[in-house]
């Protein structure tokens, strides 16, 4: 495989910390390796096939929890025996063996932690960083991950900063319009507070509020 066998070495850092690196083509995730950058974005649309059988998942499943750790290897066979054999197991199978191989393969990681949930609720409500290296996200259906570009962010506002106003309230951005926002299907590199010489730089990101009756469908993988 070779979709990150370009990944930069000699680019220049943008002059802030904190920039997006952002396009429709999957190499883009390797930018996350550029010291600038606390997120690289796939922008992508789900095929139909995929689509659907998201669709027939999210309705036909009233539950779903999965929490595996899997290799590039081993991941195709078990989601798929995790999802059982139903016709929607099949593109959403392949379609996150495909990106736990993307993921292995640009960080040298010989087995990856892969989280796969449906939410009607927000996980994680409020602005935070993660206390991880880094980790990828992909929301298959419902409302995706908000997040904050560094030069917006009052991080004195973050945890128990916010003296228990919520975030509008807060002081942690100035205006609605500094909210940012993925796409169905976008796939997400976000580096976290363990990312060597990003300690305080974390991305500040949240799990919006889904829309009533909407469920999420939500994919992340880790470090492990």
């Amino acid at each position: 495989m070779d979709v990150f066998a370009q990944v930069s070495v000699d680019t220049p850092p943008s002059m802030m910390l904190g920039s997006v690196s952002d396009s429709v083509t999957p190499e883009v995730l390797g930018d996350i390796y550029e010291d600038a950058n606390n997120i690289a974005i796939w922008r992508r649309e789900l095929s139909a096939d995929l689509v659907a059988g998201v669709d027939e998942l999210v309705r036909s499943r009233t539950a779903l929890q999965l929490a595996m750790s899997v290799s590039p290897r081993t991941a195709l066979g078990s989601v798929r025996e995790a999802l059982g054999d139903h016709a929607y197991a099949v593109a959403l199978s392949e379609d996150i063996a495909s990106l736990v191989e993307m993921f292995a393969y640009l960080f040298d990681l010989d087995t990856v932690g892969l989280r796969l949930t449906t939410l009607d609720y927000a996980m994680c409500p409020r602005f935070h960083v993660d206390k991880v290296p880094c980790r990828l996200v992909t929301t298959y259906q419902g409302v995706a991950t908000q997040w904050l570009p560094n030069h917006v962010v009052d991080r004195a506002k973050l945890g128990a900063g916010n003296n228990g106003l919520p975030d509008e309230l807060s002081g942690i951005y100035q205006s609605a319009d500094d909210i940012h926002q993925l796409g169905n299907g976008d796939v997400a590199l976000i580096k976290g507070e363990r990312w060597e010489g990003n300690e305080g730089n974390g991305l500040v990101h949240r799990s919006p509020l889904p829309i009533p009756g909407k469920k999420r469908l939500l994919l992340t993988l880790d470090f492990l």
